[in-house]
């Protein structure tokens, strides 16, 4: 049985103050037990104080990006190293943002989950169309290169202790979430193409759904066979919508 996740992506938002104060909030109402896995993922200049706020408690610690490159003059980036060493646990590759409004190939985004990988931390590989896509019935054929991308560089063992999340660009911040039948094929396609290199890694393989899921929605979409959790914008800032969400994918 595949255990769910649930991720918090802050993306660019957040101070100390309104940090420390959902993190208060989150450990003070967090479930005795939970059958999902729970992480946040702040802004890189948070990391180390979200992770000290953070210890010895049931939720992990992400980062939201990495460099491809180990170390060096890269001026601005942040290595795998770095991240391991501030306690970062996992860490989100290829999200949208960073495939559309900052153009990374899926060759660099290929890089970037190797290098997490070399230093031991859990990557989560997005992948997604956008709405042009999908209304021209290439989903598959997006999702499928995205995905062949890391296959090729890092091989299908690579998934052992990498996490997928699918999510489509035309559901993120929108409020239109996909339907729970559209998330559940796009994620039966991705664990079938898996599944052509590898059954039994395919079997183990964590897919995600990320895009406008909240509390509302959740259930529906945790409760798909291929959908094991949520990698969670805006309802991530919310404490009571962030447990609420946990709380569905540790009923599935």
């Amino acid at each position: 049985m595949r255990s769910p996740i649930v991720a918090g992506n802050w993306k660019m938002h957040g101070t100390r103050a309104e940090n420390a104060r959902l993190i208060e909030e989150l450990l003070s109402r967090y479930p005795d037990q939970s059958a999902a896995e729970c992480l946040v993922c702040p802004p890189f200049v948070y990391l180390q104080e979200v992770g000290r706020l953070l210890r010895d408690t049931p939720i992990g610690l992400g980062a939201q990006d990495v460099c491809a490159e180990a170390q060096g003059a890269f001026t601005g980036e942040v290595s795998a190293a770095m991240l391991k060493d501030v306690g970062c646990e996992h860490v989100i590759v290829g999200h949208s943002e960073r495939r559309w409004v900052y153009h990374e190939s899926d060759q660099l985004v290929a890089r970037k989950f190797a290098a997490a990988q070399a230093k031991s931390l859990a990557p989560i590989l997005c992948v997604g169309e956008q709405l042009s896509d999908r209304e021209a019935g290439r989903t598959e054929e997006v999702v499928a290169r995205q995905l062949d991308a890391v296959l090729s560089l890092c091989g299908v063992g690579a998934l052992e202790s990498g996490v997928i999340a699918y999510e489509p660009v035309w559901a993120i911040g929108t409020g239109h979430s996909a339907t729970a039948e559209q998330a559940q094929q796009v994620h039966a396609f991705i664990r079938e193409r898996i599944a052509a290199r590898d059954a039994k890694i395919a079997r183990a393989a964590r897919i995600l759904y990320g895009g406008s899921v909240k509390a509302g929605n959740a259930a529906e979409l945790f409760a798909q066979p291929d959908v094991d959790g949520g990698l969670i914008g805006g309802a991530s800032l919310k404490a009571e919508e962030f447990l609420a969400i946990l709380a569905a994918a540790g009923t599935r």
